[in-house]
């Protein structure tokens, strides 16, 4: 039975090696407390043949992982704004005689760029998980953060977060301001629409040609319709033809793409530019350092136990400083 789970875990779901093992871990340790308490008599979970389906250990430390640096953020953001300012600007400043598709292309890279900006600011800042603010398309209960689950007023965002519930996660300041002049940009015709949706295009001619047909639509008519737009998201945004989210993939490209047009120095040994879970754990260390494990861990929706493992480099780093101060002091006398 345990190997059958170990299987289940390390099967194609979409899980990542360390939570799969900490999955395991979980029963277990449950497993271990039957032994304990006389309701089994072996610890079948820590046998050889139960863990044999569990992907190896890679032996990587917290402290290997990606976190973005405080450069690396101000870098990433101003771009982005920097991006997102220009194009909003192109929009709203065309003579009222410029052609209407150019208008509407206009719309669109504004549109585009306000998204980036919105999403990079929202990793960077709020520590949420990508797989919290995204689609994930192996998981229908992750259908991406809707208008309707933000409150810029109150400066929270629901999310379903790891454990399985929808929770309330904080908006800082450095955020409101990007998603506010977004939101207003796009008009969403619903609260209901997703707040980072796909910009492909293929996904997005398919979404409309199908909408279209099951509301009676012909398809010269839906041709004659798509035509009078630059792009199918235009039409989707007038017509309310919800499209799906990004996936956390989609986000991976859009960081690769930024990442690289902002000409951002990153040493990794496995991402060559800035990961959706770089800003997490960038945040993370912010705060820990700041405030403290117990006060991270409510931020980061995590235990105090599990933020100090992962942040065991921090706390190791500070005892350093305080064994080279107690030496000198020594050395002094």
């Amino acid at each position: 039975m345990f190997r059958e789970y170990a299987r289940h875990l390390g099967g194609d779901r979409g899980l990542k090696q360390n939570t799969v093992q900490t999955y395991y871990r979980y029963i277990s340790a449950w497993c271990g407390w039957c032994v304990n308490e006389g309701y089994l008599e072996a610890h079948y979970a820590q046998r050889a043949s139960a863990m044999a389906p569990l992907p190896e250990d890679d032996g990587r430390k917290p402290g290997d992982q990606q976190a973005w640096t405080s450069e690396q953020r101000h870098a990433l953001t101003r771009h982005v704004d920097e991006r997102a300012r220009d194009a909003v600007e192109t929009y709203t400043t065309l003579p009222e005689d410029t052609d209407p598709l150019d208008k509407q292309r206009a719309r669109y890279a504004a549109l585009k760029a306000a998204r980036d900006r919105a999403l990079v600011f929202v990793l960077a800042y709020t520590a949420v998980r990508v797989g919290e603010l995204l689609r994930d398309p192996n998981d229908p209960r992750r259908r991406g953060v809707r208008w309707e689950d933000l409150s810029l007023d109150d400066g929270s965002m629901d999310v379903y977060r790891k454990k399985q519930q929808w929770d309330a996660a904080s908006l800082p300041d450095p955020v409101i301001s990007p998603l506010r002049s977004y939101r207003q940009l796009m008009d969403p015709p619903t609260e209901r629409w997703p707040v980072f949706p796909t910009f492909d295009q293929r996904t997005l001619a398919e979404l409309v040609r199908e909408e279209l047909a099951e509301r009676g639509e012909r398809p010269e008519a839906i041709t004659e319709r798509r035509a009078e737009y630059a792009r199918d998201l235009l039409l989707a945004l007038d017509e309310d033809i919800r499209p799906p989210s990004i996936t956390t993939d989609g986000a991976r490209s859009i960081l690769q793409r930024l990442s690289e047009a902002a000409e951002i120095d990153i040493a990794h040994p496995k991402h060559d530019y800035l990961a959706p879970h770089g800003g997490r754990r960038g945040m993370g260390e912010v705060l820990v350092r700041a405030f403290g494990y117990t006060v991270a861990a409510r931020y980061l929706d995590n235990s105090e136990e599990m933020v100090r493992e992962r942040y065991s480099h921090i706390e190791a780093g500070e005892l350093g400083d305080v064994a080279t101060e107690a030496l000198n002091e020594i050395d002094s006398v």
